[in-house]
């Protein structure tokens, strides 16, 4: 039996998906989630062979919760399930560990294809999607992964002292590391870079 947990906000989709996989024999909903934490605590208390995993999610996103399943509970397969179809969130999802990405424009016949395919110990993309090459993504990576770590958190709307605080490094380098990024993206200043953070969230 392929035990899955569905980790998505909007319940009219779980509902949907819960609806079309009751008629499978070889397949369980253990149980779904509204945001991130939810996902984790659901998980630990029943095991779950398959998740699959929104990225934009309330409390824990996708990518974190990602990586917390991949370190705790190595038994349960990430499947992303997603509206992003960016080859840098794709790349961020398959670093975290997920082993398949659909989108959820897709029929519900490729969430069960999905399913099935990594419950067999394959991964599986959505044919709509355009996996990163590693040249491309080279080239992409003019920011150091520090600068985009710290990006993530403007996007949030962290101040500088609340980067520094986070990241427990000094204010002072949070501001020279927000001068360089406006100066490699060739933005104009500290409000083009928010809003750069904003846009590009899950795409730099």
């Amino acid at each position: 039996m392929i035990t899955v947990a569905i980790a998505e906000d909007h319940q009219a989709l779980i509902d949907g998906i819960q609806s079309y996989l009751e008629y499978e024999d070889d397949i369980t909903i253990v149980g779904h989630a509204n945001d991130g934490e939810e996902l984790l605590e659901l998980i630990e208390k029943r095991p779950t062979n398959i998740v699959l995993c929104d990225i934009r999610m309330p409390k824990v996103d996708g990518i974190a919760a990602a990586k917390i399943i991949q370190k705790k509970f190595p038994q349960t397969k990430v499947v992303a399930f997603t509206m992003f179809d960016q080859e840098e969130a794709i790349r961020q999802m398959l670093d975290a560990g997920a082993v398949g990405y659909i989108l959820k424009n897709s029929s519900l016949k490729v969430v069960l294809e999905a399913i099935r395919a990594v419950a067999e110990g394959k991964t599986y993309f959505d044919q709509k999607i355009h996996l990163p090459s590693a040249e491309k993504n080279k080239s992409k990576s003019i920011l150091s992964s520090r600068e985009k770590e710290i990006l993530v958190l403007v996007g949030r709307g962290r101040t500088s002292h609340e980067i520094a605080d986070e990241l427990f490094i000094g204010k002072s380098t949070v501001d020279t590391h927000r001068k360089n990024m406006i100066r490699k993206l060739g933005l104009s200043g500290a409000g083009e870079l928010l809003r750069y953070a904003l846009e590009k969230k899950y795409d730099f």
